[in-house]
């Protein structure tokens, strides 16, 4: 016997309504030549809504969803609507450029519904999400775990839907912030969303949470970046900035079609980070005084090389903070501009308007400078005119993306540089990778036996200078604790090598040679190289052997 359930028929009867209304708004729109929103999908900005007041949002048949700096998103169920008019030019009378959405009615009885959590809204500077209410300053004093930001998120997942989108998103980046992550990855599955952070350079589980409220975060996230909502088959970056206090922290933003929906990346720009002394980096000591000598001269050109996220732009900052006087003129051209140095002209590029390093570089010169950092050299025009300015008496700093300090040349001469100009050109080329220091809570001494005293042997041998080697031979291993997440490691150093052009350099490298052969002519200078200087560390506790062949390869010493 066949049993009816009415309530499931209901279910898919109302389910079929709302499709139908949904795809019916879709029509309307491309009729009207506007784009669609489905207000179900996406999270209501609240000081958008607040612009328009409840009455006249009824009565004109609207709701705002959205609003940066003076741009405000509207969606409309009928943009030719007499009421709606009168709306819209209310608002631009009021300085409001308005951007007109259409949506379905369902939809829209689904955004008044969220003016009944206006009382639970924090209005937000235009532009920002600001991480400033007295609950959320209290959680960054506060959550220093990962399993502090989970708990604090589960509370959240349980509470009314308009007011949790914005919350957890602002519970998340605090605790990217207060962890001292440098990124937050949000990566949906087939069943459920993963959010992890990277901290010290290695990503960590954070927790897993619903689709749903993925998709919301989804919206809200593409909402304060400036990044279309209804674009999903391809690659989308925007920015937006979190107000701490005083401090404002830039949120670049990364979307990527997946198979199971976009992958969410913000990278966090918090300046406080980027701010490190020169002494503080973790330069050997001889390698310190050399690259002091280097950058007090007043032309010529100093690399660091590395790849993306080993530290070169904290390097870069760090030199030109050290060489910043009233009488020298600095200007930088960045993507982006990380840090802001008072004193120092700073310049964006934006490859959408055009002004890529090579324009902003040209524009540099016309500005007189006496020291120019470079945040990448990507093309042989740029490379170019880097070196000529090196040559033509400004002290030039910029990176490359190459392994080691050797790869420079070969990958300079790639780009067109004549070999022949690099000995009068560049000063010195360095190289560097980012290292996790050991947990000094936690960090046990451990004996140096079997496969890893024959390597750490045969490292220490090679040093010409052994001057930096600590006198005892013993080393650390990592544990866990509370206080490191339970990784064992807690902050960052750098290990770094420099090659110093002098005669050798100069006359071996227009010969076209291999990196083993740069690195023989320059093993009279006596500077350590990676390697060695990252057995040092180890030697000294401050990092451990596992964590020092996670970054480098040792194959030369196996």
């Amino acid at each position: 016997m066949i049993q009816f359930d009415e309530d499931k028929q209901n279910k898919k009867l109302s389910e079929s309504r709302s499709r139908e209304e949904e795809e019916l708004a879709e029509l309307v729109a491309k009729r009207e030549g506007l784009e669609y929103v489905n207000l179900g999908m996406v999270p209501i900005n609240m000081d958008a809504l607040r612009i328009v007041p409840e009455k006249l949002a009824r009565e004109g048949k609207m709701a705002a969803f959205n609003v940066v700096d003076k741009n405000l998103d509207l969606a409309v169920v009928a943009p030719k609507n007499d009421e709606t008019e009168r709306a819209v030019a209310t608002l631009e009378s009021k300085g409001y450029a308005v951007t007109q959405y259409v949506c379905s009615m369902e939809g829209l009885k689904n955004a008044w519904e969220k003016y009944k959590d206006l009382s639970f809204a924090e209005e937000t500077k235009s532009g920002a999400l600001e991480i400033a209410n007295d609950e959320i300053t209290e959680l960054l004093a506060k959550v220093k775990t990962k399993e502090q930001i989970k708990k604090y998120i589960q509370d959240l997942l349980g509470q009314h839907k308009g007011y949790k989108t914005t919350r957890i998103l602002e519970i998340i980046i605090a605790g990217a912030i207060s962890t001292e992550a440098s990124d937050i990855h949000i990566e949906p599955e087939e069943e459920y969303v993963t959010l992890r952070f990277r901290l010290d350079g290695v990503l960590n589980n954070v927790l897993t949470f619903d689709k749903q409220t993925y998709t919301l975060i989804l919206s809200r996230v593409k909402l304060l970046s400036g990044l279309k909502l209804n674009v999903r088959h391809i690659a989308q970056d925007g920015r937006f900035s979190v107000k701490i206090n005083d401090t404002d922290i830039e949120i670049r933003t990364s979307t990527l079609p997946g198979a199971y929906n976009e992958s969410i990346v913000l990278r966090v720009l918090n300046p406080e980070s980027i701010s490190v002394p020169l002494e503080d980096l973790g330069i050997n000591e001889k390698l310190l005084n050399v690259i002091l000598k280097q950058i007090s001269k007043p032309n010529g050109m100093i690399l660091t090389t590395g790849p993306t996220g080993s530290g070169k732009t904290t390097t870069l900052y760090a030199f030109l903070k050290k060489i910043h006087l009233p009488g020298v003129k600095i200007i930088t051209i960045e993507d982006p501009i990380e840090y802001h140095l008072p004193g120092i002209v700073q310049t964006q590029t934006d490859a959408d308007s055009g002004y890529t390093f090579l324009s902003g570089l040209r524009s540099a010169l016309r500005q007189d400078p006496d020291v120019i950092m470079i945040g990448e050299i990507r093309d042989g025009e740029t490379a170019e005119i880097a070196i000529n300015s090196a040559l033509t008496g400004h002290l030039v700093f910029s990176t490359l993306h190459t392994n080691n300090a050797t790869g420079a040349f070969p990958r300079l001469a790639d780009l067109g540089i004549n070999p022949k100009i690099f000995g009068s050109a560049i000063n010195i080329v360095l190289a560097q990778r980012l290292v996790r220091k050991l947990c000094e809570h936690c960090k046990k001494e451990s004996e140096i036996a079997g496969d890893d005293k024959v390597l750490i042997d045969k490292i220490t041998a090679s040093m010409q200078d052994k001057s930096s080697l600590p006198a005892v031979h013993k080393m650390w291993v990592s544990a866990g604790c509370e206080q490191c997440n339970n990784t064992g490691y807690k902050g960052r150093t750098g290990i770094y090598e420099g090659i110093l052009i002098d005669s050798k350099i100069e006359e071996i490298v227009v010969n076209y040679p291999s990196d083993k052969e740069i690195k023989e002519a320059s093993a009279h200078q006596g500077i350590i190289d990676m390697h060695q200087d990252g057995v040092i560390k180890v030697l000294l506790g401050i990092t451990s052997l596992d964590e020092i062949k996670r970054v480098i390869d040792f194959e030369e010493y196996i």
